[in-house]
């Protein structure tokens, strides 16, 4: 933990072969999925049957690539959809909550900061399977006093963005949150010693130091709500994102396509996530 300190060559040794093999089993998998992606076969295992680029951008049957196959492609429409609704509200609500939690002390804050807390210790699952039922008994509790049939209470597109937001919102709090504590308020002071309102402080000076925090907030939302599975596998309609898309393909029988559609998600995210820090460091 001392870097000043010498350490035994075979205690350097052992410490470089267990983050040598920790990296290789993180990666291998994606290897593999990777891989199968170009392999001339019907099916994503083994022998290899050679290399094609077909399962990217075959036209034809049995081999449809991923960017001629409408339901992918209606499937990575939909989760983008519901990514960039999720992720508008998670920075959204995000920023406010980062300001209560930094610049206010009121009674029941420890409170309710563990319940924002909550939803990141809830599994997945569980949090969707209670929003489908909390939703479907107010739903039905209206019906049945007043006639009302409310679609956005029902299994979709709607429930899948306030089951995902419930706790990418979180999350879009704490990193916004982490830059904002580290935020000189002195400068607000000398914009409204300058004749700044307080609102307007904000916009000018506090806002933009926190632009990177908000880009990164929302990429961070953006990249797990394109990616979740378990709260959306409780919420979702007719109208199936990605990853369930994915599910449902799978159950029927595994194809390269699929792996085709995990490494173009691979290369999005990592791609992301680049522009990311490179915006950061600018």
């Amino acid at each position: 933990m001392i870097p000043s300190i010498p350490q035994p060559r075979a205690l350097r040794a052992a410490y470089v072969a267990y983050v040598a093999v920790f990296f290789i089993l993180l990666a291998l998998p994606l290897v593999v999925v990777a891989a199968f992606a170009f392999n001339d076969s019907q099916f994503p295992s083994l022998p290899w049957e050679g290399f094609t680029w077909g399962w990217f951008f075959g036209s034809e049957r049995p081999m449809i690539g991923a960017f001629h196959e409408r339901g992918i492609l209606r499937a990575i429409g939909t989760s983008a959809f519901v990514a960039v609704g999720v992720s508008v509200l998670a920075v959204a609500v995000g920023l406010s909550n980062a300001f209560l939690f930094n610049r206010y002390r009121f009674r029941g804050q420890g409170i309710l900061y563990i319940f924002m807390l909550l939803p990141l210790v809830v599994p997945g699952i569980v949090l969707g399977i209670s929003i489908l039922v909390f939703s479907s008994r107010v739903a039905n509790g209206l019906w049945d006093m007043a006639q009302w049939d409310v679609e956005a209470l029902r299994p979709g597109l709607t429930l899948v963005i306030l089951g995902q937001f419930s706790f990418i919102a979180t999350i879009a709090t704490l990193v916004i949150a982490a830059r904002l504590q580290k935020f000189d308020r002195s400068l607000e002071e000398a914009a409204m010693n300058l004749g700044a309102g307080r609102l307007v402080a904000v916009r000018t000076v506090t806002l933009p130091y926190l632009t990177p925090a908000l880009i990164g907030a929302f990429v961070v939302a953006f990249l797990m709500s394109f990616e979740n599975f378990n709260t959306t596998l409780m919420l979702v309609g007719s109208d199936a994102p990605l990853t369930i898309a994915m599910f449902d393909r799978l159950k029927e029988g595994s194809t390269p396509l699929l792996n085709a559609v995990s490494l173009l998600l691979m290369l999005g995210s990592s791609l992301l996530a680049l522009v990311m820090i490179a915006f950061q460091r600018k």
